[in-house]
């Protein structure tokens, strides 16, 4: 959407001093999505000592929450439903195994997404609008050519959207920028607006 700039490429693993607080997500798209709703909502993270760092998988997070904390800096997440069970690991205190419930995890600040952010952004814009992104991006017809091959017909079409979405070099990412930019501000998915609330 124009007016939006694109967020600032960053490592990884890069952890830029001084940091107040970190917010862990998973990949690429995760931290995207964040920083392109931070810039909507006109919060300059870089100001405020806030970071989000994409990990390049939820395995890395248990080192990670321990990397952040041993430096005394505040740290909140992003996280799939599914991968709940990496998030309770890294917050578990030593001896006193298992971690958080899950009631607790939001508590904590770590806030899961039902499937994954994509789904939750497919869900929040509706498919209209989604294919409207598409078809304005460029890539409609590369949309109804996944649609119509035999594995994808009579799926649903958030399905079909959320599979687009995942496939091609650099899709992922830059429709996490565009969904994300073309969002109600008062219909923004829950667990992107907890995680970026939680930073404040």
């Amino acid at each position: 959407m124009a007016g939006v700039p694109a967020p600032t490429e960053r490592s990884p693993s890069e952890l830029l001093p001084p940091v107040r607080v970190v917010v862990l997500v998973e990949g690429e798209s995760d931290r995207v999505a964040v920083e392109t709703l931070a810039q909507r909502r006109g919060r300059d993270l870089t100001a405020e000592r806030v970071q989000v760092l994409a990990m390049g998988g939820i395995t890395q997070l248990p080192k990670r929450v321990a990397e952040v904390t041993a430096r005394g800096v505040a740290v909140v997440g992003l996280y799939d439903a599914a991968e709940e069970r990496w998030v309770r690991r890294a917050l578990a205190v030593p001896g006193h195994r298992p971690g958080p419930e899950p009631a607790e995890l939001a508590a904590r600040g770590f806030h899961g997404c039902r499937d994954d952010l994509e789904d939750e952004l497919i869900r929040a814009l509706g498919v209209t609008v989604c294919v409207s992104l598409v078809e304005t991006a460029g890539d409609l017809r590369a949309l109804r050519h996944l649609a119509g091959m035999p594995a994808h017909r009579g799926r649903p079409a958030e399905a079909v959207l959320h599979r687009f979405l995942g496939a091609g070099s650099g899709r992922k990412i830059r429709y996490a920028r565009l969904l994300t930019a073309a969002l109600d501000l008062e219909h923004v998915p829950a667990p992107l607006d907890a995680v970026l609330a939680a930073t404040c």
